[in-house]
């Protein structure tokens, strides 16, 4: 049976050895309390290793860097700070790819540190608020550390947790992190409307993180029998599941029930989850995996990107020498909807970002997704299919979406550099 342990006795020294890694459920389903605390008795354990995802926190701090390594797969959030000052580790690695090398060993994890919703009457503990890639260290982490909070709530999925699975319980009742939908720009809302004319009732839909696919979602409250299959779950998709926009009936596979790793979004969205078996939170495995993903018939892939060049490459990671995003799961999904019968590969973004193009001539960072990847590219001029279309030809698409004011700017890089337009 675990210990219970009240969280004003809690020291981690006892718990955490030097030289070991830990890792938490990321944005939302970070264990607050717990993770606070761990870092103000970082010098007590002696030098150990973070795993992170999303940090919608900023729990852990460019000064924490003094006896704790930091490594994530993205840059997002209060991440930024840290791979601004240097102090984080990127590990470019495809979403389902993480989560294979937590399950298998390869990248090991130490002790696991969960938040869970309270037992129901059979004694299960529910992930609650994450799955995704920290099912698969439950079974392989030396010590497992949950804070049973009571205000999170009891999502289906997979599998639940039982007093045996874990080693330590720490008690807590507050109130949970939220994400807000973000407000909607006119540029948003214009992207959103070229999105929506090109996806059909019945289709199945994955969407990223962001302004550009909240505003997608909530320009398709018109359309009907929409499925969802995702990495994340937001607010957006509970406000069309309650509109009956999203149904699931038509999915081949898991009919009748929303599926995604995580619950990024606000008290609402914890509200319309608990207890709820229209939604379902399932391991990266499963949510990122190619033979589930080919099972899908129209589906529906809204990635947004940092730039987009003339051919199609597209960099999702790095902005103004700034690491921002992660290779995460867009190629993952973005090549499941080029296999799908009817489906659609969309990366959307502005055309700018302040005073410069969004759309490139040469691009600024790594490419995350190679241009054979690129499908249909959106801007609020309009919609760039790129499929089956030579270079040239994808070069005359991509002008028409870019910002009027960019375009002579980028017909003259192409002309100065038409020696190498083809690299």
């Amino acid at each position: 049976m675990p210990e219970i342990v009240a969280l004003e006795n809690l020291e981690f020294a006892q718990w955490i050895r030097p030289g070991e890694t830990v890792m938490w459920g990321q944005a939302n389903a970070e264990p607050l309390p717990l993770t606070q605390t761990l870092m103000r008795q970082r010098n007590d354990v002696g030098h150990f290793r973070v795993v992170l995802g999303i940090d919608r926190s900023a729990t852990c701090q460019v000064e924490h860097a003094d006896c704790v390594e930091f490594i994530s797969y993205c840059g997002a959030g209060a991440n930024r700070a840290l791979a601004d000052a240097g102090v984080l580790r990127i590990l470019p690695s495809h979403y389902s790819t993480f989560a294979k090398m937590l399950a298998n060993g390869e990248l090991r994890v130490d002790v696991l540190i969960l938040q869970v919703a309270p037992a129901d009457r059979e004694g299960r503990f529910s992930l609650s608020l994450s799955c995704e890639y920290l099912l698969g260290c439950v079974d392989n982490a030396r010590l497992v550390i949950a804070e049973v909070n009571e205000q999170a709530p009891w999502t289906y999925g997979e599998r639940t947790l039982e007093a045996r699975d874990l080693d330590v319980i720490v008690h807590t009742n507050r109130p949970l992190n939220e994400s807000r939908p973000a407000t909607l720009r006119e540029t948003d809302q214009l992207i959103a409307s070229h999105i929506a004319g090109l996806v059909d009732d019945g289709a199945t839909l994955q969407t990223g993180i962001g302004s550009i696919p909240d505003a997608a979602l909530s320009a398709l409250a018109q359309h009907r029998d929409l499925g969802v299959h995702s990495g994340s779950l937001s607010d957006g998709i509970a406000a069309l599941m309650q509109a009956g926009a999203i149904t699931n009936r038509r999915k081949p596979i898991d009919p009748g029930i929303s599926v995604g790793g995580v619950l990024m979004g606000s008290e609402a969205l914890y509200t319309f989850a608990h207890n709820n078996p229209a939604i379902a939170l399932r391991a990266t495995q499963y949510t990122h995996d190619a033979d589930v993903l080919a099972n899908f018939d129209r589906f529906v892939s809204i990635n947004s990107a940092v730039e987009v060049d003339l051919t199609g490459q597209i960099n999702s990671e790095v902005a103004s020498g700034s690491y921002v995003g992660a290779v995460g799961g867009a190629l993952d999904f973005t090549r499941a909807a080029h296999r799908s019968r009817g489906g659609l590969p969309i990366i959307a973004l502005p055309a700018t970002a302040g005073t410069q193009s969004r759309i490139v001539h040469r691009i600024s960072g790594p490419v995350t997704i190679g241009r054979s990847d690129a499908g249909l590219i959106v801007t609020e001029f309009g919609v760039a299919d790129l499929r089956g279309l030579t270079l040239d030809q994808r070069v005359k698409k991509m002008l028409a979406i870019a910002h009027p004011a960019h375009r002579a700017a980028l017909e003259h890089a192409i002309e100065t550099n038409s020696g190498s337009r083809h690299a």
